[in-house]
C-alpha cells in the first residue's frame, strides 16, 4: 500500500461529513460507529478477497461461514451465560474466548469441505463456482434451520461492554471500541504474515504467477487448502461479531452480509487485502453519515461509492497484477 491517495479518502469522507452533522459529539460517535462497522465487514470480506486473489474463486457460499460461525460461536456464549454476565471483561474473556474459538474452528471446518468436496471440481470454470457455491449456501441455511431452529436467536453483549463511556460530550459504545481494535488486530496480522514471512511471500507470489511458484518445486495447491480454511475462519470471527454487535441473529445474515461485502472487495480491487480494508473503512464511514444525514439514501450510498471508485480506477484502489 504505497500508493496513500486512496487512504486519504477516508480523512475526506469524515471532514465532508463535519459540517452536515449538527454537533462535533454526534459527528464522533458516528464516526467510531462507522470505524467498527468497517473493521467487522473487514473481518468478513478479507478471507474472500484472498481466496478470489489466490485461487481465483467466486466462493457465493462466503455468507454461509459467516452464519455457521455466528451460530457455532453463541451456542458457547449462551451455555456460558454466568461468565457473560461477570461485571468485568477478564470475567466476560473467560466466555468470548471460547465463543469465538468455536466460531472460528466450525466455519474454518466448513470451509475446508466446501474446498475438497464441492469447490475443488470447479476449479477455473467462474459459472459453474458461482452455481455451485450459491446451492451450497442455500443448503448451509436450511441445515442452521434443522440444528437452531427458524427463528431468530437473541445474543446479548457481554456485561462490561454494554452500555457507552463519555469522551467529551461524545457516548462511545464500549463494544464498538473493541470491534475497532479487533479489526485492527486482524488486519496488522495479516499484513505481518503477507508481507514478513515466507508463507506470506508464497501467498503473494501465487497470487501474482501460480505456474512459477510451482516450477519452483512448493507444494502451492496445499497452500490453497490452507488460506481457503483460514478465509473461512476469519467468516466466522467476523460472524460472531457481526451477531453481537446487532445482538441477534438469523441463518440469513451471512447472506445478508454478502452484497456489503462484495462491494468492499470491488472498491478495494478483487485480491487485495489492504483494498478490502480501505474499502471496508470508506463502506462504514460512508453507511453511517448517510444514514444520520438522509436515512432514505443510505442503501445506495454504498453502490454509488462503488460506481465513483470504479470510474475513477476501474480495477479498484489497490488492484492485484495477474
Amino acid at each position: 500500500m504505497k500508493d496513500w491517495i486512496p487512504l486519504a479518502l477516508l480523512p475526506a469522507i469524515a471532514l465532508i461529513a463535519v459540517p452536515l452533522v449538527p454537533s462535533t459529539p454526534t459527528w464522533l460517535t458516528l464516526t467510531v460507529a462507522g470505524l467498527a462497522m468497517g473493521m467487522m465487514i473487514f473481518m468478513m470480506a478479507s478471507g474472500l478477497t484472498l481466496v478470489f486473489g489466490l485461487m481465483d474463486v467466486m466462493n457465493f457460499a462466503h455468507g454461509a461461514f459467516i452464519s455457521v460461525g455466528a451460530y457455532a460461536g453463541a451456542s458457547v456464549l449462551l451455555a456460558m451465560k454466568s461468565s457473560m454476565q461477570a461485571p468485568t471483561f477478564a470475567g466476560n474473556l473467560v466466555a468470548i474466548v471460547p465463543g469465538v474459538a468455536a466460531a472460528m474452528a466450525l466455519a474454518g471446518a466448513l470451509g475446508w469441505f466446501f474446498e475438497r468436496v464441492v469447490v475443488r471440481p470447479v476449479y477455473g470454470d467462474h459459472l459453474k463456482q458461482i452455481l455451485v457455491t450459491t446451492g451450497g449456501l442455500i443448503v448451509c441455511e436450511q441445515l442452521i434451520h434443522v440444528v437452531w431452529g427458524p427463528d431468530l436467536i437473541p445474543l446479548p453483549r457481554p456485561a462490561s461492554l454494554t452500555g457507552s463511556f463519555l469522551l467529551g460530550d461524545a457516548a462511545i459504545e464500549r463494544y464498538r471500541m473493541l470491534a475497532v481494535v479487533v479489526g485492527l488486530v486482524v488486519f496488522g496480522s495479516m499484513s505481518l504474515v503477507l508481507n514478513r514471512t515466507k508463507l506470506g511471500l508464497l501467498i503473494r507470489a501465487g497470487v501474482e504467477n501460480i505456474e512459477m511458484v510451482e516450477s519452483l518445486g512448493y507444494r502451492i495447491r496445499r497452500l490453497f487448502v490452507a488460506v481457503f480454511v483460514a478465509g473461512s475462519a476469519l467468516a466466522g470471527l467476523g460472524g460472531i461479531m457481526w451477531a453481537m454487535y446487532q445482538e441477534s441473529l438469523t441463518a440469513t445474515m451471512g447472506m445478508q452480509m454478502m452484497v456489503v461485502i462484495f462491494i468492499v472487495i470491488i472498491i478495494g480491487g478483487l485480491g487485495s487485502v489492504g483494498g478490502c480494508f480501505v474499502g471496508a473503512l470508506l463502506v462504514g464511514l460512508l453507511a453511517n453519515y448517510v444514514g444520520y444525514v438522509a436515512p432514505k439514501l443510505a442503501l445506495g450510498s454504498n453502490i454509488l461509492l462503488m460506481v465513483l471508485v470504479l470510474l475513477w480506477r476501474p480495477r479498484g484502489l489497490y488492484p492485484v497484477g495477474k
